[in-house]
């Protein structure tokens, strides 16, 4: 939680900006509901989740604080719809399966984080887990050669890589008899 509260908000092209603005005051309006819906669900907000205002360029830009959000259900709004924000929720688990359960529970499916020392363990896990991509021990690393896109109601086709190429191909056969 200390790391989250260090994380410094700002201009983008400053290179010291950790986290930059939401794309519009619709977007941040969603963030911050998330944020209350949370609350109304029995979260915790350990920190964050306040907006910010950002002095200079981007003053009237639609920044919010990264938020941490403890005591949920992996059944709750929050848990089960896309938020696309600094928001993340933290669910103990008792099993590894539990974990699975818990990843595979919502209609979604565009990433998923594992962390392990256990490199048996993150293959096994991330074989059970319906998502696009799965990083392990990392985040958002990508090669921009390999398919990205999300599974059941995530996104559609892939980009990136050779199934990126079939998804926007339509091909068209042309027959003609002389």
């Amino acid at each position: 939680m200390d790391r989250t509260k260090k994380l410094r908000i700002g201009d983008p092209l400053d290179v010291s900006t950790d986290i930059g603005a939401l794309i519009s005051e619709n977007h941040l309006n969603k963030v911050s509901g998330y944020i209350d819906l949370a609350r109304q669900e029995g979260g915790k907000i350990l920190t964050g989740g306040n907006r910010v205002i950002v002095k200079g360029r981007c003053e009237g830009g639609y920044f919010i604080e990264p938020a941490v959000i403890v005591d949920l259900s992996h059944e709750c709004r929050t848990n089960q719809e896309e938020i696309f924000g600094p928001v993340v929720t933290i669910m103990p688990f008792e099993t590894e399966q539990d974990a699975i359960r818990f990843a595979n529970s919502t209609s979604y499916g565009l990433s998923a984080s594992l962390w392990t020392e256990n490199l048996k363990r993150a293959h096994r896990v991330s074989a059970q887990i319906k998502s696009g991509i799965i990083w392990v021990n990392c985040w958002l690393l990508r090669d921009l050669r390999t398919p990205f896109g999300g599974m059941k109601q995530s996104g559609l086709g892939r980009e990136g890589g050779w199934e990126a190429l079939k998804f926007f191909t339509d091909v068209k056969n042309v027959c003609v008899k002389l």
